[in-house]
């Protein structure tokens, strides 16, 4: 499993032949502007929540490729309208896709389109294939997370750590310890003033507390 960091809380996961976006806001976002969404690949788009910095490019991403966008039920009868495959889904139920199994789980955040309708409640996914990863979403510390890590064996947790709109640094940290997980990819942050982070000082709680936070540049990747 290959993960690529697109920026803020976009994702591109290479799963063998298989490619799933997650939460594409790039076009939008000048931190990313040397990546052209016109030339990623997806088979799958995988949707948290509605907010305009989860779903900017979704819809054209997925007209261009044909992708299946998996989210909540509301989110997935919203792009369907516009004419895109959808996969609904909700909070604890699993789907073994052809890469392999989701599960939608909680997330503690808000969720609403652009406009301003509602977008159903937020989630996160946790994806079995190769390798077996935890994708928070935009999400508050949760004692749920626990359960994440009762019921699965995580090769990786995905977290928000740009605070104010979600957890922080020290949240994240005990997320980990919530997961029994060792390894975290830090997500979410430096996008608005509002989560700009110091990053060595972010990585440096993480390995005082016995974990690692990985950092990736935009456009980098990283093998799981």
């Amino acid at each position: 499993m290959q993960i690529t960091f697109y920026g803020h809380a976009s994702l591109g996961i290479k799963i063998a032949d298989t490619h799933i976006l997650v939460d594409p806001f790039i076009s939008g976002n000048p931190l990313a502007s040397h990546i052209d969404i016109e030339t990623l690949k997806a088979d799958y788009i995988l949707v948290t929540h509605a907010h305009q910095d989860h779903i900017l490019d979704v819809e054209a991403i997925a007209k261009r490729t044909g992708a299946i966008v998996v989210s909540n039920y509301e989110i997935a009868i919203h792009f369907g309208s516009l004419g895109i495959k959808t996969h609904p889904m909700n909070h604890g139920g699993a789907w073994e896709f052809d890469f392999g199994k989701v599960k939608y789980v909680t997330a503690v955040h808000t969720s609403s389109f652009p406009d301003g309708s509602y977008g159903g409640q937020p989630g996160g996914f946790v994806i079995q294939a190769d390798k077996t990863i935890y994708i928070a979403g935009d999400t508050a510390l949760t004692y749920d997370m626990r359960l994440i890590g009762r019921r699965f064996d995580l090769d990786l947790a995905v977290l928000p750590i740009g605070d104010n709109f979600t957890m922080g640094v020290e949240d994240a940290i005990q997320a980990c310890r919530f997961l029994d997980c060792d390894k975290a990819l830090g997500y979410h942050y430096d996008t608005f003033d509002y989560i700009k982070i110091d990053k060595t000082q972010a990585k440096a709680r993480f390995d005082s507390k016995l974990r690692t936070l990985k950092l990736l540049e935009i456009g980098a990747s990283m093998n799981v």
